[in-house]
């Protein structure tokens, strides 16, 4: 993904996108919604694409695993006999069982997207079995985890807490006491729990789960004093503090929320929320879980400082930390801010990264709505995560690398390696429509050009969305049914790199106001109305802040890169590179239709 121009090796940028203003004439008086929300995922249906095939790419792939596998654990560890051998890789390391929540969440997210029933009876099925290993300790206890002793045994990861609660805290950042992130692992399981009561229905024993665990890894931090838990924190947690924020909501108990808010990393955490990058060197993927985790402690309790923090980080990374497909850090660690064209390896950007990057874009969305934020999703979503998952038999990467000739790696097929990233892909592409539509003060808004059909509760319609975008420009939104209609806005965005863009209602040129990057249209809609947006797709280059010299060639929202043959092959081919005063000039197009 590399391009040479002259001796100069130039890559990417930054995802700080360009903004352009917009003719005068379609400068109207509009205005986004004070707040919004995206529709549920099961109210989305795709239609025939890359996004879709990538759904289903990843259900197969969901369906072959075996949950029994991924149980081994903790069947072991509650005193029952194992029923399937564990897997391979991370699954029989110290972290064994982070993936059981991953797996969950994407049985409940693939089951919205698609309706899959065999993801419903597989999420059931685990949920029992983690109830039985949960009643079968005694105390709340359900992990699958393991714990490294110094002699080189491996042993039951809840050997450690009697020691922490005693005082003895021992952690270099990723193990705690000899296991590998428990509380990281934990976080996952919890999000899993959600998930399946949030996207396939009520389940008694899910909650059930996530009340008594809570109560053993409550009084685990009830006998350790405020710096006892710094100690303890300083091992990864993920989000375990969303995890708690989370069942405070859904209990009402705020035994929960005292907890959810004493999880938090004073050294990391502390800098954020008085607006101070000090990001450098630290473990990426670390903090950006405890960021969403403050994101949603601001929503419950309408604090002040936690949404500063987050929207402080999301701002730092997303402008100074951040290579051209969006995602981040090299070799998982964050650099100096605009320092990134210093770091083009074979470990840059970890998908897991950008997953979360993902998910903190549409708290602060659902804040104030503003199309730069979509602007960011949108080219980490492209860029990154699309390129993530293995297009025919649904691995993954851990890492996309940027630097010449680099390969993308990926998980096996069948599942024996089941890093971090192998559990965030499971999710990631089960759910490629939980995004493009939302609504705010009865505005229905266009986030992502997604083919889809999608049903809007509120006016009792179901929309239809027709594009071949990112390789044309143009989308398509029709009203199939609109058992409501009336007088209402409806808003397209207009990506910050656009330098116009054309509306059309039934096929007729319209005037459209203007606002937070969005085209809106206030009409009277009824069954049966399109309007379309044409966006130009121009080349463009981008320079990499700290670094005007390095810089990467875009054509609307994709970031343009060399074929170098195939990754199974011998790369006989010379550097690309490109020369000349006029670099855009030089490209032509191989599909002119295309273009």
């Amino acid at each position: 993904m590399e391009m040479l121009v002259g001796r100069r090796a130039f890559l990417m940028s930054s995802a700080t996108l360009p903004m352009f203003a917009l003719p005068a004439a379609a400068r109207t008086m509009a205005a986004m919604p004070a707040t919004a929300k995206p529709f549920p995922l099961s109210a989305v249906r795709l239609r025939p694409s890359d996004y879709a095939r990538a759904v289903e790419v990843n259900r197969a792939y969901l369906l072959r695993l075996s949950p029994d596998r991924l149980l081994h654990n903790f069947h072991k560890f509650a005193g029952f006999v194992p029923k399937a051998p564990v897997y391979g890789g991370w699954e029989s390391d110290t972290i064994a069982g982070h993936t059981l929540g991953h797996y969950l969440s994407g049985l409940a997210l693939t089951h919205a997207q698609t309706g899959c029933t065999d993801c419903v009876t597989r999420a059931t099925y685990i949920i029992a079995e983690l109830a039985r290993c949960q009643a079968a300790q005694g105390d709340g206890y359900v992990a699958g985890f393991t714990r490294k002793r110094k002699d080189g045994t491996v042993v039951d990861g809840k050997e450690i807490f009697p020691e922490i609660m005693r005082g003895d805290i021992r952690s270099a950042g990723f193990d705690l006491n000899g296991c590998w992130v428990p509380y990281y692992n934990w976080h996952k399981l919890y999000t899993g729990l959600f998930d399946v009561i949030d996207h396939i229905g009520p389940n008694e024993q899910a909650m059930a789960i996530a009340v008594a665990l809570g109560g053993y890894i409550d009084r685990v931090f009830a006998a350790l004093s405020d710096d006892q838990v710094q100690a303890m924190l300083a091992c990864e947690y993920g989000g375990l503090n969303e995890s708690f924020a989370e069942l405070h909501v859904r209990t009402g108990d705020a035994r929960w929320l005292r907890l959810a808010e004493r999880i938090y990393d004073k050294r990391n955490l502390d800098p954020l929320t008085q607006k101070r990058d000090q990001l450098a060197n630290f473990h990426a993927n670390t903090q950006v879980p405890k960021l969403i985790g403050l994101a949603r402690l601001h929503e419950i309790t309408g604090k002040a400082e936690p949404a500063t923090a987050a929207r402080f980080f999301w701002e730092r990374v997303t402008r100074h930390h951040s290579y051209v497909i969006g995602g981040n850090a090299d070799r998982e660690y964050f650099s100096a801010p605009d320092t990134i064209a210093q770091h083009i390896t074979e470990q840059t950007c970890e998908h897991c990264n950008t997953y979360n990057m993902l998910k903190l874009t549409r708290h602060l969305y659902g804040w104030q709505p503003d199309g730069a934020l979509f602007d960011f999703y949108e080219r980490a979503h492209l860029n990154h995560v699309m390129a993530q998952q293995e297009p025919v038999n649904g691995g993954f990467s851990y890492m996309t690398p940027l630097m010449t000739g680099a390969k993308r790696d990926y998980s096996a097929r069948d599942g024996e390696e089941f890093w971090c990233c192998v559990g965030t892909g499971m999710e990631s592409h089960a759910k490629h429509g939980e995004s493009i539509f939302w609504t705010g003060d009865d505005m229905l808004i266009v986030n992502l050009y997604i083919p889809a059909d999608a049903t809007w509760g509120a006016r009792d319609a179901t929309l239809g969305l027709e594009t071949a975008y990112p390789f044309d420009g143009a989308a398509t939104l029709t009203f199939a049914t609109l058992g409501r209609p009336g007088r209402f806005p409806v808003a397209l965005r207009v990506p910050g790199w656009a330098k116009g863009r054309e509306l059309l209602v039934n096929g007729k040129p319209v005037e459209a106001a203007s606002a937070g990057g969005y085209a809106i249209v206030t009409r009277r809609w009824q069954a049966g109305d399109r309007v379309t947006i044409r966006l130009p797709l121009d080349l463009r280059i981008e320079a990499t802040p700290g670094d005007a010299q390095t810089i990467a060639v875009l054509r609307g929202p994709l970031v343009l890169a060399a074929d170098l043959g195939r990754a199974d092959g011998e790369w006989d081919k010379p550097d690309p590179s490109m020369v000349g005063d006029d670099l855009l000039a030089g490209f032509v197009a191989v599909a002119p239709e295309a273009a």
